[in-house]
């Protein structure tokens, strides 16, 4: 009787592990991801390649795991881009939770973080 009634308790456990799990693994990605994006950004000498820097190091899904982001964007606020200005990078991402099916959890969940890194007030801005 115990085993009829403790198992479907276990089994919400063990999944709410994994998707707890999932969501974890994906924001510690684009944290990552966005400090690395505005990182290359910031030493960048014109705003439109501060934007092309933060789209190519802005990693986010990758190293083979692929259902951590389904879908990500980047986005790169350049609107402080000048000598002691600032450049801030936004990193999205969509974790696909609809192989983990159950009541109550959702299909999928968006998560976001962004990063902001100064510009060197003594360099020269083209």
């Amino acid at each position: 009787m115990e085993l009829v009634v403790l198992t479907p308790v276990l089994f919400g456990f063990a999944l709410l592990t994994l998707v707890f799990g999932r969501i974890t693994e994906a924001q510690q990605q684009i944290t990552e991801s966005s400090r690395a994006a505005v990182q290359a950004a910031a030493v960048m000498p014109t705003p439109a390649s501060a934007q092309l820097a933060a789209s190519e190091n802005a990693v986010v899904g990758g190293y083979g795991r692929s259902r951590t982001c389904a879908q990500s964007s980047v986005v790169t606020d350049i609107g402080d881009f000048r000598p002691g200005g600032s450049v801030t990078v936004t990193v999205t991402c969509k974790v696909d939770l609809s192989d983990l099916s159950f009541p109550g959890i959702p299909g999928s969940t968006w998560i976001s973080e962004s990063s902001t890194a100064p510009v060197d007030p003594y360099r020269s801005v083209r």
